[in-house]
């Protein structure tokens, strides 16, 4: 199957890469649902309240707590499919990346065009006055983080009650609509809004490469049930 990944590839010339959480469980961080994931947590409220609007309005010290412990990453290192994604783009086959992650991986493997549907953890401001602050002045704090005009450091992430950003997604509908080729990679294509950006591609190859099975598998052209990185490697290797 690799080798027609390859072929599909060779012969396109405005891919766009759909990526979940499973892009980057080779890099060292959970996906939501795997031992040691949000949803493996034994706490009393559901990840989605701890990561609400609600929540973190008002929770503000729990919410942190939370945050800092399940959702910040700052030393994990980009794997395979993040790199090699970089160097499609680079090589000019690939035109954007379309990511729910907010880890930041795939501009530090290299890539320019990304379009985070649900933020980044690498980027928050104040509340109040917009002043924004290094994730690392989050990270390594045991309290709420506050600005120096006093009011609240928010991530730039996107929580549940929150809208995705406007500007990003017409920016992932348009990227989306004008490829040729749509990858999927790492997401099982469950959380909505986001998922439903799928529909809007129209081009010549759909492919999915996810272990688990999507909505969307009836419509594709290429379905690939092994890890992203080693697909995504083999797939630009010669041979």
């Amino acid at each position: 199957m690799n080798s027609t990944l390859r072929d599909i590839i060779a012969a396109s010339q405005r891919i766009v890469f759909f990526g979940g959480a499973g892009v980057s469980t080779a890099s060292g961080i959970p996906d939501y649902r795997s031992k040691g994931g949000l949803y493996d947590q034994k706490n009393k409220r559901s990840p989605e309240e701890m990561l609400s609007r609600t929540f973190f309005i008002n929770h503000t010290a729990e919410f942190y707590d939370f945050y800092r412990s399940n959702l910040l990453h700052l030393d994990v290192k980009p794997n395979d499919a993040h790199r090699v994604l970089a160097e499609l783009e680079e090589c000019g086959k690939l035109t954007a990346i379309v990511t729910q992650n907010i880890d930041g991986l795939h501009q530090t493997a290299g890539s320019k065009q990304v379009f985070e549907l649900h933020g980044s953890a690498w980027n928050n401001s104040c509340m109040e006055c917009a002043k924004p602050y290094d994730v690392r002045d989050i990270a390594s704090g045991k309290d709420v983080p506050r600005c120096e005009c006093g009011g609240i450091i928010k991530p730039d992430v996107v929580l549940y009650e929150e809208p995705l950003s406007d500007e990003v997604v017409s920016g992932a509908v348009n990227a989306i609509a004008s490829a040729d080729t749509l990858i999927v990679g790492g997401t099982s294509l469950a959380v909505y809004p986001a998922a439903g950006m799928v529909r809007y591609f129209g081009g010549d190859n759909l492919v999915l490469i996810n272990q688990t099975p999507t909505s969307y598998d009836r419509c594709a052209t290429l379905i690939i049930r092994e890890p992203i990185d080693k697909v995504l490697r083999e797939a630009v290797s010669p041979g």
